[in-house]
């Protein structure tokens, strides 16, 4: 009897642990915000692959336009300043932005960590894209991340 109560715990310890679901959460990549003068003001992120301990994910979203539908732009100023903010180390070691305006797509010249909005007025889209490349491997990266924001020029 003793017996079949030893193998009884047994069987039920090794059906406990087989059913056992350990759900393994991976982060996300860290928040962007576009400061404009004084004001920090979040970014939508997009499309990214990140990692943590070894668990990764991918994620595909729609383009900014999408993303950003329903937002109320950011009001800046012609030729304002807007910089990039990441508080998160390492930081990224490439990065590209674009500019959508009147359905046409322009690459944003990015010059530490920030660029001069235009002095034509109107709705701009932006896509920031971010690398965390891999120092020792050529053309490997480490993660990645888009992210989505619109300004006013007023």
């Amino acid at each position: 009897m003793r017996k079949y109560l030893l193998i009884a715990a047994v069987v039920f310890i090794i059906a406990l642990t087989g059913c056992n679901h350990v759900e393994t959460k991976v982060g996300k990549p860290p928040e962007v915000f576009v400061k404009i003068g004084d004001e920090n003001y979040r970014t939508e992120l997009g499309t990214y692959c990140w990692s943590e301990n070894g668990i990764g994910e991918c994620v595909d979203t729609a383009g900014s336009i999408e993303l950003l539908a329903g937002k109320t732009p950011i009001k800046v100023k012609p030729g304002e300043e807007i910089k990039f903010v990441m508080d998160y180390e390492p930081k990224p070691n490439k990065s590209y932005v674009t500019q959508m305006f009147n359905g046409e797509k322009t690459e944003i010249v990015v010059d530490d960590h920030q660029f001069t909005a235009p002095t034509q007025s109107g709705v701009y889209y932006y896509d920031y894209g971010v690398w965390w490349m891999d120092e020792k491997e050529a053309n490997v990266s480490n993660g990645d991340a888009f992210y989505a924001f619109a300004i006013e020029v007023e």
